[in-house]
């Protein structure tokens, strides 16, 4: 039986970078144990955070080590150059590639770029495609969508850098209209940053200028959301054009929001798997969760998360991960795992998913 040769493209530019490659390395010894191990030969292929691809032996590398940071410190030491003419010699092992696994989180990674490139090279790939990513990962074209498809939202506002970044006489009249539409408390964040980074919880007009001024380093658009006293819930999908929804789970934490060390950091954050709701929330979280998918025309994967607001039984979206973490303190494989499937057959399954979606 010939091998399928799956190609992990890990690290990238962006910070998410050691997520991604903690994420590969669950991924990696997914693929290479039990019945995975005769269908599957693995390519790793390692992103350097200056954007340079390196070769399967030093990705295997960069896998194995307990200090991943270090590995690559050294190794962009050893580089001679680091100008933009170096950064595309493409690893000749890309070419044995017969399916491509990017477990890439976050800019260059799950909008629509990398998928991109995997399209023109005309290979199959887990995950959304260019349109997918790139609504998943934009807030404010996510959102959109969301409210296209007639699913309830938080209320929000779009703004753009030059907004804020604007006259004295501009920027006044535009925290006087957010503070009229959405009060305080509001979230501001970054239209096109995931794992919460550049996130921030504003209580008063001092901080929303400061949030807003921070948001603008990161992106040159920004949504501000409206804060609410609700339950947090996920669900995961899998499938491409028929999606499946998982159980639903639940994340608790005593910090202040979800940031990105409370995402991270084992012990931060309880994760409980069935979430403690009725049957009715939960069946309606799922529906939701696979109208979500569809409507930003994601494939593959997908974990969708929610507010549950108790006082009034409502469920708003907040929105869609094209690309969710694979850790071990993931909720989107730990959601599948107790939905029935466990990592390994999950990951199989995707592969399988990345190849029916190419054959379309």
């Amino acid at each position: 039986m010939t091998k399928l040769r799956v190609g992990l493209l890990f690290g990238g530019c962006s910070g998410e970078h050691e997520v991604s490659i903690r994420s590969a390395k669950a991924i990696a010894t997914a693929l290479t144990q039990g019945k995975n191990t005769d269908k599957y030969k693995l390519i790793p292929i390692y992103i350097q955070k200056d954007g340079r691809w390196q070769p399967s032996d030093f990705s295997q590398q960069i896998l194995d080590s307990d200090n991943p940071s270090l590995l690559q410190l050294k190794n962009e030491n050893n580089n001679d150059s680091n100008t933009s003419s170096n950064l595309w010699p493409i690893p000749p092992q890309t070419a044995q590639v017969d399916v491509w696994f990017p477990v890439l989180h976050g800019p260059n990674g799950e909008d629509g770029t990398i998928q991109g490139l995997l399209k023109l090279m005309q290979v199959p790939f887990v995950g959304s495609g260019v349109l997918g990513s790139a609504m998943g990962m934009d807030k404010i074209a996510m959102k959109i969508a969301f409210e296209h498809a007639g699913l309830p939202q938080v209320k929000y506002r779009a703004v753009t850098r030059s907004q804020i970044w604007s006259n004295p006489c501009i920027f006044p009249k535009l925290c006087d209209d957010i503070e009229a539409a959405l009060g305080y408390p509001c979230f501001v964040k970054p239209a096109n940053l995931g794992s919460s980074v550049g996130i921030a919880k504003v209580r008063s007009r001092s901080e929303l200028e400061k949030a807003l001024d921070s948001s603008a380093s990161y992106d040159r658009r920004i949504i501000v959301e409206t804060a609410v006293e609700a339950r947090e819930l996920e669900c995961a999908v899998l499938g491409n054009n028929v999606a499946k929804a998982s159980i639903v789970g639940e994340i608790t934490y005593d910090s202040d929001f979800y940031d990105y060390e409370t995402k991270y950091t084992g012990g931060k954050a309880d994760l409980l798997i069935p979430a403690p709701v009725s049957q009715a929330i939960a069946t309606q979280i799922k529906e939701m969760a696979t109208q979500a998918f569809l409507a930003v025309d994601a494939a593959g994967l997908g974990r969708i998360d929610f507010f549950y607001v108790e006082k009034t039984g409502e469920i708003l979206i907040n929105e869609i991960n094209t690309m969710p973490g694979f850790t071990a303190t993931s909720m989107y494989p730990m959601l599948w795992e107790a939905t029935g499937i466990p990592f390994s057959e999950l990951v199989d399954t995707l592969i399988q998913l990345a190849l029916e979606k190419y054959s379309e």
